[in-house]
């Protein structure tokens, strides 16, 4: 799975490449031509998103599941601010180990869109960001068998555990409008532990939001169908 994700990530960033020289391009071949800068006079905007890319995600890998959704507001200057959510739980089973584990988490950051306006209704972007995130953890009871040959097998329990991680992430993406207020768009994101700590015993192998939870960074995907709300900017 994670070799899928570098996947996904190199040829994502291939794209993004591609899409700025484009945009590169499209600037030189109009150099000549007179320019006129306009005032930030676009509209509000205000998003509603759904990622469908983890409903996918949980039939392939069925010892999870994970929900997820982002809010975001145009603030100005290709500036957008952005709220996520989501929830998720999983099932970790084997001969020596059996414990469940769920959690919701929340972030919060911002992107911004690296390439010009071409108009006040233009919303396509393509964009990258930055947000902090928090996961609250709830791990149920752990049974666990160590086995020796020689003494034979130990059974024994690990008591249920609550815990806040916190991690970091770098976003970049793109998202596109298909239809009047109706867009698609991806986005692409490491995501670094900050609190490895509250991880390091009995981590799960699941958490909603960030992935494993033994792991310190991690890349990720999401693939999103939103929706916006606009209204005219009084100047």
């Amino acid at each position: 799975m994670s070799s899928i994700l570098r996947y996904i990530f190199i040829t994502c960033s291939l794209l993004l490449m591609l899409n700025s020289a484009y945009g590169q391009n499209a600037t030189d071949t109009a150099a000549d031509a007179p320019v006129i800068k306009l005032k930030d006079s676009a509209s509000h905007q205000l998003c509603g998103a759904i990622d469908i890319f983890q409903p996918i995600m949980n039939h392939v890998l069925n010892y999870r599941e994970g929900y997820e959704f982002e809010a975001d507001y145009y603030v100005k200057n290709e500036v957008y601010g952005v709220v996520e959510g989501g929830w998720g739980n999983a099932h970790f089973k084997s001969d020596k180990l059996d414990y469940t584990s769920s959690n919701s988490f929340f972030r919060v950051g911002f992107n911004k869109s690296l390439l010009p306006r071409v108009t006040k209704s233009d919303w396509d972007m393509v964009f990258i960001g930055l947000r902090y995130a928090m996961g609250f953890v709830q791990r149920s009871t752990a049974t666990y068998t160590i086995v020796d040959s020689l003494w034979g097998n130990t059974t024994g329990t690990k008591p249920s555990a609550s815990f806040v991680g916190y991690w970091a992430e770098i976003t970049g993406g793109m998202r596109v409008e298909l239809a009047k207020n109706f867009f698609v768009g991806y986005n692409i994101r490491g995501k670094f532990l900050l609190s490895q700590k509250a991880f390091q015993t009995l981590a799960p192998v699941y958490v909603a939001g960030y992935g494993r939870g033994d792991k310190n960074s991690i890349f990720d995907f999401n693939f999103y169908l939103t929706y916006a709300l606009r209204w005219k900017r009084h100047v």
